[in-house]
């Protein structure tokens, strides 16, 4: 299985929710990589790197939250990286 590295821009209710800190927890529950922070105009942008499956997954996740609410993400693949673990910026 190959890896892809995502650049994700998260719209909806997703800042002062546990957003950057879910992620960051089911990201490394599935050994993904990469970061997430806060923008100044209310959105999250995450970079995320793994298997396309696992992504998935953490996306599915996040969409669960229990204050979480996306409406929508701007998506775009991008090149691998190389890095150890998932950060809050």
């Amino acid at each position: 299985m190959s890896e892809v590295r995502k650049h994700i821009v998260f719209h909806g209710r997703v800042q002062g929710v546990g957003f950057r800190y879910t992620a960051k927890y089911l990201a490394q529950s599935l050994e993904l990589t990469g970061w997430v922070r806060n923008e100044w105009d209310g959105t999250v942008t995450m970079e995320v790197q793994g298997r396309e499956a696992l992504i998935n997954k953490l996306l599915k996740g996040l969409n669960g939250g229990h204050f979480i609410s996306i409406e929508w993400m701007d998506t775009k693949e991008i090149p691998l990286e190389e890095e150890r673990g998932f950060r809050v910026r």
